[in-house]
């Protein structure tokens, strides 16, 4: 089967399209003939092999996962022995990074429990878009941040992969929700739901006297200090994204800050999970929640999409359609 390799670390150069042996399911595991993939920054990540810890956990010289990919929506090739969940020509979706990435190719194999049947009326490219920002902004805001009805909510970075869905999870577990992003994404934002909209560019709202329960920063960018400033006593500041020094300074002061103060502090790396992905769907097939797509790009131009994720622009998703291989 056809599908991009990372030969070491490095830039998107370094995915090659290559001919490798199609994955052969074991027990318990499903072979997915891949429709469409989308990017995540785990993806950006391992390719880069930044932060240099990278090196320590997957390989010194390249990812232990040759082909990266997570996120994957498509159907149901053959299945393993035990398999009960699904039979061949099932629609389906979820989250490989538990089980060895693999989604940059025309087949994907990997736990039965980490996929789920596609809601009928969402496209391949829409699904595939939903796994790991969506478990991101799920797991962050209810289990981290125990999100609840009337709680003053803010999360910044809110046009992104993961701000797009937590903005709408926030409403749909009933929060007030203040959106942070660029002018261009403010009426997005809106659409998505929030209640109200701060454009980053024009005002700085860790200066501002509004103050929250819960703050998800997909993109942290600032000082530690000043995310706590804005939060209510007992408020908690999740953190999922951001620039490195700000995220190191949560990991590391995190903990004290939790200890011994009023506010917590918290580190969210999305976990997947078959009831996770259950709870999306029900979003999904309910209506509250739709996946954003900024852009969609052929199979072929996985490195183009990968130099655009790089970027740091997009609105929502970038998704990979695999539509021709399919």
């Amino acid at each position: 089967m056809k599908a991009f390799a990372t030969i070491r670390y490095g830039s998107p150069e370094v995915l090659q399209l290559q001919d490798i042996p199609q994955p052969i399911p074991g027990p318990k595991q499903v072979l997915v003939k891949v429709h469409a993939v989308a990017l995540n920054a785990a993806d950006w990540h391992l390719m880069r092999a930044d932060p240099f810890i990278v090196r320590l956990i997957f390989g010194p010289l390249r990812p232990k996962f040759a082909v990266l990919g997570a996120d994957i929506s498509g159907t149901v090739a053959a299945i393993g022995a035990g398999v009960t969940s699904f039979k061949v020509g099932d629609e389906v979706f979820g989250d490989l990074s538990s089980h060895r990435f693999g989604g940059f190719a025309e087949y994907a194999c990997t736990r039965e429990d980490l996929l789920v049947h596609k809601p009928g009326e969402l496209s391949f490219n829409e699904a595939a878009a939903v796994p790991m920002a969506g478990l991101t902004a799920l797991q962050g805001l209810r289990d981290l941040g125990q999100i609840r009805p009337g709680k003053k909510v803010l999360i910044n970075g809110a046009s992104g992969g993961v701000g797009t869905f937590a903005v709408q999870i926030a409403k749909a577990f009933g929060a007030e929700v203040t959106a942070v992003c660029s002018a261009r994404n403010q009426e997005l934002a809106g659409r998505l739901g929030a209640d109200h909209v701060i454009d980053y560019t024009r005002e700085d709202f860790t200066k501002s006297e509004q103050r929250y329960d819960l703050l998800l920063a997909a993109n942290g960018y600032h000082p530690l200090a000043d995310y706590l400033r804005v939060l209510n006593p007992g408020g908690v500041y999740v953190m999922t994204g951001g620039a490195g020094m700000q995220m190191a300074a949560a990991i590391i002061k995190g903990p004290w800050v939790s200890l011994f103060g009023s506010r917590k502090v918290r580190q969210e790396t999305s976990h997947a999970n078959r009831q996770d992905l259950l709870e999306l769907k029900g979003l999904l097939e309910a209506g509250k929640l739709k996946p954003v797509i900024d852009r969609t790009y052929s199979f072929e131009q996985i490195p183009d999409a990968m130099r655009y994720l790089e970027e740091g622009h997009a609105q929502g998703k970038i998704v990979v359609n695999a539509g021709r291989l399919a």
